[in-house]
């Protein structure tokens, strides 16, 4: 079996780096589900009955701030690899690939420019 072509390597990256930055949305919304389910315990006077409480809400809230974080750092991850699916888009289209490998890689770069578009 021959090794994947740069073009494969690329789209591959691109679809993963997607599904990584799905996956941050969905423990954001998560954890800021579980501040709001404490912060309603705290107030009704529940959530403090061992006097952890506030620490407690003080942790999730880092954690939401690290989530948050991520966040720059992966969409730059994103854009540089959607730049080098382009170009290895481009060379494959003059060299001639494989038609599945081509609408596969175009597939990637349109489902990353559709989000890139519905997140600025």
């Amino acid at each position: 079996m021959p090794p994947p072509s740069q073009l494969a390597i690329a789209t591959s990256s691109v679809t993963r780096l997607l599904k990584e930055e799905v996956s941050y949305h969905k423990e954001l919304a998560q954890q800021e589900a579980q501040i709001k389910a404490l912060q309603e315990k705290i107030e009704s006077g529940q959530g403090n009955e061992d006097g952890n409480g506030e620490f407690m809400l003080k942790q999730h809230q880092t954690a939401v701030e690290q989530t948050k974080a991520v966040f720059v750092s992966l969409r730059e991850r994103i854009e540089a690899a959607v730049t080098k699916l382009e170009d290895q888009i481009q060379v494959r289209e003059q060299s001639g690939a494989p038609e599945q490998e081509l609408e596969a890689a175009k597939a990637a770069l349109a489902q990353a420019k559709a989000e890139q578009n519905g997140s600025s």
